[in-house]
């Protein structure tokens, strides 16, 4: 079975967002609302981390040596201005929307096996990514026009 890669792929994906949020926060912390929010939606996807242990140890056969391909390429170094909270905002949607999908994926293996608890499990990371996706697309579209048409 490869259900195992795609639950660790999925606890990588949250533990990458919990280190995403934190960053920006950190780096944009002093735009209204960012820090704050960014810690709490690095806070979901820290308890979805713990949620998921008891699942992978009940599939995990052995650890996946897949490099950490996409925190690693999108978050190279801290950016800093207006257009960096933007592009950076833009890194944490792709990289909540690689963990929407190893969800959406996981669902269907956790029915295939009638395990019912990783599908709520699943359901409950799907519902988390929707929260997290929204805010980083409004606050994107919030900040996008004063971005991109105004020069700093």
């Amino acid at each position: 079975m490869h259900i195992g890669n795609y639950l660790e792929l999925v606890q990588k994906s949250e533990k990458d967002l919990v280190k995403a949020f934190e960053m920006v926060a950190k780096e944009h912390g002093d735009e209204p609302d960012v820090y704050e929010t960014c810690q709490l939606l690095a806070s979901w996807s820290q308890a979805l981390i713990v949620k998921l242990e008891p699942a992978i140890q009940k599939y995990s056969e052995e650890k996946n040596k897949e490099p950490d391909r996409l925190f690693n390429t999108l978050f190279d170094k801290p950016r800093k201005g207006s257009l960096a909270l933007l592009r950076d905002l833009h890194d944490v949607w792709l990289m909540a929307s690689e963990a929407q999908l190893c969800a959406i994926l996981l669902r269907q293996a956790a029915d295939g096996l009638r395990d019912e608890e990783l599908s709520a499990t699943c359901d409950q990371i799907g519902q988390t990514s929707k929260r997290q996706l929204s805010w980083l697309l409004t606050r994107m579209k919030s900040a996008a026009p004063q971005t991109l048409i105004v020069a700093e």
